[in-house]
């Protein structure tokens, strides 16, 4: 395995989380930070990751439903925590998971490079936690918190399998990248009708848990400057991530407590409004009871050049060579016939009024 390739820029810029990784994750103690070995191992390795990837070769550890051991203790909590969410019993099963102890961690890394199954599940449970963790600071970008703790949970599988103690690295702090990568990866290419790239989902999120940050200090929503400033940013560019951010709404998407969608209150601007159908069908209306006080000649020049007799608008030239006459005399005569129906309507509106 090499060992000159960089690391890549998602993993520098989620180093700065691992000190509150770390410390909610309470096996862990003073930061070690991953070798350039680790980082391009995890490089090559995630670059062939697909969602969905080794389904057979990795149970996923999600909502309680991929273990026999797991649904007995799902089956357990549904008894004793009747009315709660599935959720909430996912958390207080994971909940229950001991704790790695540092030397535990080394001793179960190293029965997993041997082909121990029962030691990789148990690494696994006891780092589900971390998975939470994470996968809280992505919330609201387009996935569900549960998808995305799903997601979450395959980089972790990825990163217990890869791990290698020895390399003196710490598995919250090495999981943790595969974590990341692998709910970004997920946000990318699921969460958005228009496809993001994966760096700028990452710089969504960040963006996102500074506007929470500011919000709860300033007591209000920060604009963008405020968070440009925060973020040593230009402002434009933080405008531009925010419009990024914004989610597409189905059509379908339920609102209000009527289970009405958005389908049935949002106009079709291709559909004709009955109201404008009934004043333009009142103008053609009142348009050909004037025509018709006109003279034969003047009403059928009219009728031809605007098709009010139904069909297509003709030209100067067509209804010269219908009545025999040059286009310059269609004209005025067209002109002539006009003026009297202007005149005619100022008489209707004087008389309305």
């Amino acid at each position: 395995m090499s060992t000159g390739k960089p690391i890549p820029d998602s993993c520098s810029q989620d180093q700065e989380d691992n000190a509150s990784l770390d410390q909610d994750h309470a096996v862990l103690s003073d930061e070690t930070d991953i070798t350039s070995t680790f980082k391009e191992d995890a490089e090559e390795e995630f670059s062939e990751l697909e969602v969905g990837d080794d389904n057979d070769n990795f149970q996923k550890a999600s909502v309680p439903r991929d273990s026999s051991a797991t649904e007995e203790s799902s089956s357990r909590s549904r008894e004793r925590y009747d009315g709660d969410t599935a959720f909430k019993l996912y958390l207080r099963e994971i909940g229950q998971v001991a704790l790695l102890k540092p030397h535990e961690e080394i001793e179960l890394a190293l029965r997993i490079q041997k082909g121990d199954a029962e030691a990789r599940d148990q690494m696994i449970k006891a780092n589900l936690r971390l998975v939470v963790k994470i996968a809280h600071d992505y919330e609201g970008l387009g996935l569900p918190l549960l998808d995305l703790i799903n997601e979450g949970n395959i980089g972790l599988m990825k990163a217990v399998e890869r791990f290698d103690p020895t390399k003196g690295s710490k598995l919250s702090t090495y999981s943790a990248w595969w974590i990341k990568q692998s709910i970004k990866r997920s946000l990318a290419n699921q969460a958005k009708t228009i496809r993001l790239p994966v760096h700028l989902v990452d710089k969504i999120s960040k963006l996102k848990r500074t506007a929470l940050k500011l919000q709860e200090a300033i007591g209000r929503e920060p604009t963008d400057e405020e968070l440009a400033e925060e973020l040593e940013m230009d402002p434009g560019r933080v405008a531009r991530l925010r419009r990024a951010a914004i989610r597409p709404a189905s059509l379908d998407s339920p609102i209000g407590d009527d289970h009405s969608t958005f389908a049935e209150i949002i106009s079709d601007e291709k559909a004709q409004n009955p109201y404008k159908h009934l004043e333009d069908k009142t103008v053609t209306d009142m348009l050909h009871d004037l025509v018709k006080t006109l003279p034969h000649r003047e009403a059928t020049i009219l009728e031809y050049r605007f098709g009010l007799d139904g069909g297509l608008e003709r030209t100067l030239e067509e209804v010269g060579e219908h009545f025999g006459v040059t286009r310059e005399r269609v004209r005025q005569i067209q002109n002539l016939a006009l003026s009297k129906m202007r005149k005619m309507i100022e008489h209707l509106e004087s008389v309305q009024k």
